[in-house]
């Protein structure tokens, strides 16, 4: 159903990730053209990042972030080679997780 992909460089003393993770993110409120019913709410809930096995970036979402999110953040440390993982959980118990090594 969705896939992430992620991206981690390190710049200066910091270590940069991006990612971009294929997800509905439907709100709940859009009507299906074809037949008008509302199309139920799918939307990530929560984004967990770790380093190392230690979180690094948490945040929550809601029906209002865009169709396939792209996540971009800093934090500091990370040395090449090093595990970044990303997991996501959404709104109807789903959730996934992708591990990239730090370049």
């Amino acid at each position: 159903m969705s896939d992430i992909k992620v991206r981690a460089k390190i710049e200066g003393d910091e270590t940069v990730v991006k990612c971009l993770i294929n997800h509905p993110m439907e709100t709940g409120l859009r009507k299906d053209s074809k037949t008008g019913e509302l199309v139920p709410a799918h939307f990530i809930t929560e984004v967990l990042c770790k380093w190392k096995d230690q979180p690094v970036m948490t945040c929550a979402w809601s029906g209002g972030v865009s169709k396939n999110p792209y996540l971009s953040f800093k934090f500091k440390g990370g040395a090449a080679g090093d595990p970044v993982e990303i997991g996501w959980t959404d709104n109807k118990g789903e959730s996934q997780t992708e591990t990239a090594e730090i370049g």
